[in-house]
Formats: structure tokens, sequence, C-alpha cells
């Protein structure tokens, strides 16, 4: 039975998540989750929306994932392939070749994303609705009849 391990912050989970979990899982008989804690979200330059508790918890209660661990900084994949007997590293291809300085250690996959769908995309729909944006697009109209009142 093979060891899979993968990480990820899974912040507004989506079916991408839920695909590139079910299709690591189907590499081998285990799959081991790193969740990126808050604290290395914020080294990272992110802010999520779900705190971690309960984004591991959402990523634990999946029938495709066996383990989930905190993933606190970069420098500990090593140590977890080492620590989980890993026989596979897998990420989505959006991080390809950033991890292959740890094929030494284990097999190193880069799996294809779900197209059309992205935390990303999610958060930029989400910000359509924010107070802040309905005020930056009531200031625009605003510019922009004063504009046209000019020429009238």
């Amino acid at each position: 039975m093979k060891t899979i391990l993968t990480y990820g912050t899974f912040d507004l989970f989506h079916i991408g998540h839920l695909r590139l979990l079910q299709r690591l899982r189907a590499l081998g008989g285990r799959l081991v989750v790193g969740v990126s804690t808050d604290e290395f979200n914020t080294t990272k330059g992110k802010h999520t929306i779900v705190p971690f508790a309960d984004r591991a918890e959402i990523i634990s209660a999946l029938s495709c994932v066996d383990l989930v661990i905190p993933e606190t900084c970069w420098e500990q994949k090593a140590d977890d392939i080492k620590h989980h007997q890993v026989d596979i590293l897998g990420m989505g291809d959006d991080w390809r070749g950033k991890f292959d300085d740890l094929s030494s250690l284990c097999e190193v996959v880069y799996l294809p994303r779900t197209e059309g769908i992205s935390s990303t995309q999610i958060r930029n729909s989400l910000r359509m609705l924010s107070a802040e944006h309905v005020r930056e697009l009531k200031q625009a109209l605003d510019l922009m009849s004063a504009i046209v009142e000019r020429f009238d």
C-alpha cells in the first residue's frame, strides 16, 4: 500500500479540491494531507477566510483522506516524507517543478487542476459583493455622472 502526501490551504473548499484529493488517493492506499496553518499562510502573504481548525476538520471528514497534519513551514516536507514513509508527493500542476528537489526521497507528481474553479476565483466573486467594492462602484458611477453632466 502506497502512502501519498499532499499539502494545501483548502480555503473556500470546492469541487476542484475534492477531485484533486480523490485523484491523489487513487494513486495509493493512504492519503496524508498537510493543511496550511493560518500563521504559515500569513508568511506566504495569504489571508484565509476559513480558520485552520475548520479547514482541517473539513479535510479530515473526507473519506479519501486518512490523516491530516498541520503545514507550518516550507521546510517540513522532507521530514514529513520520512516520518510518514511517503511513496508519492502529489501536488496540483500549478506547483510544477517547485518540489522536484524532493524526488530523491519519494516520487513527485503534479496533477492537473480542475478547469474553471479556484479559491481565487471564488474570492474574487465574493469581493464583488463586499460593501467596499459597492462603494468603489458608486464612486465610479458618481464620477461618470459628473463627466456626462459636463456634456449636457
